[in-house]
């Protein structure tokens, strides 16, 4: 069994999620308990009571889902389940590299409070809109972008048959309608607000940089593949300019579920709220057999860590 772990990113998370977690095993207290001394937030509070609304922010949704993604790590690592490459959709890639090292834990999760506050607060203001666009070509959803007035671009390319535009509100519904001409399947408007990854965020990546810059990065050959270009990071990266880049660039998760899966990655775990990136690998009809995994929950976790055990 080669293992790879999936990192969701905002827009997965419901509140309730993690409290059995932390409620169950000492291991995922532990880190809430942590991430609530490192960040001053009252993570627990927001994650597993709400109001939705506060979740929903985004310098609270980014500590809440990173912080259960390492609960669950927490746990998978007391039973010597570990993964021999890893991704993470946006956000998610910061968990991906907290769990491989290349930011010591504490660190990290500063990094992503600030992330979460840089972004909530230094998003240009206006009417924005995000919007997954199933059943087109990539050529056609950008087709649609193109003939529509008003800032519309693509953001992510999540999997085969699945994109995401980011953009103005009017033009996102635009486009929206325009791909479905096109011949698109649905179109869904998502739960953030907004033009993530897209160059609309250039004052969130200055201000990033001066973050990043702050802190310790681990740098080594890592097994955390890249939202930039699919490609695992390597020794000589570098990472702070990376991660710059990754905040107003299109995710493009599609290269990095083909990268796991041609380096022989045959079982897929989704680790932390939802079960969307094990939809993603399913759409990506890998001609080889591949397992697919989420856990979000005591349920969820147990059964993993049952067929992965047992499997060895």
């Amino acid at each position: 069994m080669k293992i790879g772990f999936l990192f969701p990113g905002q827009g997965s998370q419901t509140v309730g999620m993690g409290k059995d977690l932390y409620e169950s095993y000492e291991e995922a207290k532990q880190v809430y308990d942590k991430v609530e001394k490192v960040t001053g937030m009252e993570i627990k509070r927001i994650s597993f009571e709400g109001p939705e609304e506060e979740l929903n922010k985004t310098q609270n949704t980014q500590v809440a889902i990173l912080t259960q993604s390492l609960a669950i790590l927490a746990i998978l690592k007391k039973y010597n389940i570990q993964a021999t490459m890893s991704a993470g959709l946006s956000l998610g890639e910061y968990t991906a590299l907290i769990e491989d090292g290349i930011f010591d834990l504490e660190e990290g999760v500063k990094l992503v409070q600030k992330r979460g506050e840089i972004m909530q607060n230094l998003t240009p203001q206006g009417n924005w809109k995000m919007a997954a666009i199933l059943g087109l070509s990539e050529e056609k959803v950008q087709e649609a972008c193109n003939q529509v007035e008003g800032f519309v671009v693509p953001a992510n390319f999540n999997t085969i048959g699945q994109i995401v535009i980011s953009g103005e509100e009017t033009a996102v519904t635009k486009a929206g309608e325009l791909a479905k001409e096109f011949g698109a399947k649905k179109v869904s408007i998502l739960n953030t607000a907004g033009p993530f990854h897209t160059e609309k965020l250039s004052e969130c990546s200055k201000a990033l940089k001066e973050e990043i810059d702050k802190i310790k990065i681990n740098a080594k050959n890592s097994k955390v593949v890249k939202n930039l270009d699919g490609k695992p990071y390597s020794q000589t990266e570098d990472i702070a300019q990376v991660l710059v880049d990754h905040i107003m660039n299109p995710v493009r998760f599609t290269y990095d579920l083909q990268t796991m899966y041609d380096n022989g990655i045959d079982t897929f775990i989704e680790i932390g709220p939802g079960k969307t990136l094990s939809g993603f690998v399913k759409r990506m009809n890998f001609e080889r057999t591949v397992q697919i995994k989420n856990i979000n929950n005591v349920d969820t976790l147990e059964q993993v860590i049952k067929e992965v055990t047992e499997n060895e």
